[in-house]
């Protein structure tokens, strides 16, 4: 039997082994040193028209200039893109990527906590820089995910990050996006709230507690202890930070704008499966929709087929905002299928333009972001891509990435293991 500080020497060098197994091995992009130019490009723009034959300059991690007939200023680097498209990051609004790795290991799954409220939690500091599927992803375009932290009542804050950096505080664009509640399915009748152990009573009891402490706090700091549970609630209570409620049945979602109504708190509705039939009440408290997923299968055995896929326009001409996530069909490892999820809303309805706004300016800005992301236009961060086409379609190839400036390593196990084969056949085929 091994002695005790044996066994913890052998749990380290096994940690240390699957750390390994699961590291990426592209390096980071170095920070811009010095102007960088694409010209002969179409630029789009998102927020704007497209700029055909357009130039786009960008230094120090930011869009400087655009436009037709730009001279690029002295000493940059010019990249002619030969025709080929600019455009924004594509953004993911819902996921785990770099909380999860590999479902089957759990050394590698960090994306709850346990217990029921967890608002302390900040999803941005357990993020895994290292994690294979970042590659996977930024090489389709999605260079900016949200990483939201799951389980419980209250899981805690979901961060917004880019899918390039040495370190978790490199990646974080911000830390703080919004505090995820995943409303319980139960009614939130009168007996329910009555109830001390029922899910929505638990929820209401934490932010009333939290109210309450931050009070005694203002008023007497010294003798109310430090509380960093009920504490982390002060942005959310303050308004700078919504809440990201979970929540898809018509009963969940009037619940939860309700509760957000009553604590007089922002809120973003995740997943909407029945959105369109709440939209008088979204509207009313400006609650915007982040759509869990376009891909997914019909809730009730009489919809329709499309039903999830029809969704985005049906909020749209309902004048609810909206964006689209790939979160209900995966949070981590596909999440590079976003573009193919407000593709799939293109082909049932929604107008192209909203579809490719659904993935990039709009989530900027129900995240709060659209300062830094989300469209194309000077004082942006440089985070973009060029393609050979449009991103929603399948055949287009990414054929270059920047964020905030630093080239992007476009590389990953993918393309790794498609080298490798390529490799393999064509040895068998000169041994024939």
């Amino acid at each position: 039997m091994l002695h005790y500080s044996s066994r913890l020497v052998c749990l380290f060098l096994s940690l240390v082994l699957l750390e390994t197994l699961n590291a990426s091995d592209q390096i980071p992009g170095a920070p811009q040193k010095k102007p960088i130019a694409l010209v002969n490009g179409v630029i789009h723009t998102v927020a704007g028209g497209v700029i055909t034959e357009g130039t786009l300059v960008f230094a120090e991690g930011r869009i400087t200039e655009m436009g037709t007939r730009l001279a690029p200023p002295a000493g940059a680097e010019i990249i002619d893109l030969n025709g080929q498209h600019v455009y924004p990051s594509l953004i993911e609004s819902h996921s785990q990527l770099g909380l999860q790795e590999l479902s089957s290991t759990r050394a590698t799954l960090d994306g709850s906590e346990g217990g029921l409220l967890n608002p302390n939690v900040n999803a941005n500091v357990a993020v895994n820089p290292d994690s294979e599927l970042i590659p996977v992803t930024r090489a389709n375009g999605v260079l900016i995910a949200v990483s939201a932290p799951s389980g419980g009542l209250v899981s805690g804050q979901a961060s917004v990050m880019m899918m390039d950096g040495w370190t978790w505080e490199g990646m974080t664009l911000k830390s703080a996006a919004a505090l995820v509640i995943n409303w319980p399915s139960e009614p939130d009748t009168a007996n329910a709230a009555e109830n001390r152990n029922s899910p929505g009573r638990q929820i209401r009891d934490l932010f009333s507690q939290a109210r309450q402490y931050l009070k005694a706090r203002e008023s007497d700091p010294l003798r109310q202890r430090f509380d960093i549970r009920l504490a982390s609630l002060e942005p959310v209570l303050n308004g700078r930070v919504p809440l990201l409620i979970n929540a898809d049945s018509v009963a969940q979602i009037q619940a939860a704008v309700a509760f957000a109504v009553e604590q007089q708190l922002k809120m973003i509705l995740f997943g909407g499966y029945d959105a369109e039939q709440c939209a008088e009440l979204l509207k009313r408290y400006d609650v915007p929709v982040i759509i869990s997923a376009i891909h997914r299968d019909p809730q009730r055995d009489h919809e329709d087929y499309d039903a999830a896929f029809t969704l985005p326009e049906r909020l749209r001409r309902a004048g609810v905002r909206f964006c689209i996530s790939g979160s209900g069909r995966a949070e981590t490892w596909n999440t590079r299928n976003l573009p193919y999820q407000a593709a799939t809303a293109a082909a049932y309805g929604l107008p192209r333009e909203e579809a490719l706004r659904s993935i990039t300016l709009y989530p900027a800005q129900i995240l709060g972001v659209a300062d830094r992301v989300g469209s194309l236009e000077p004082g942006r961060d440089a985070t973009l891509f060029v393609s050979t086409g449009d991103p929603l379609e399948t055949e287009t190839q990414i054929t270059q990435a920047w964020i905030q400036g630093r080239k992007v390593d476009l590389s990953s196990r993918h393309t790794q293991l498609n080298a490798k084969y390529l490799e393999k056949y064509r040895q068998l085929s000169e041994g024939r």
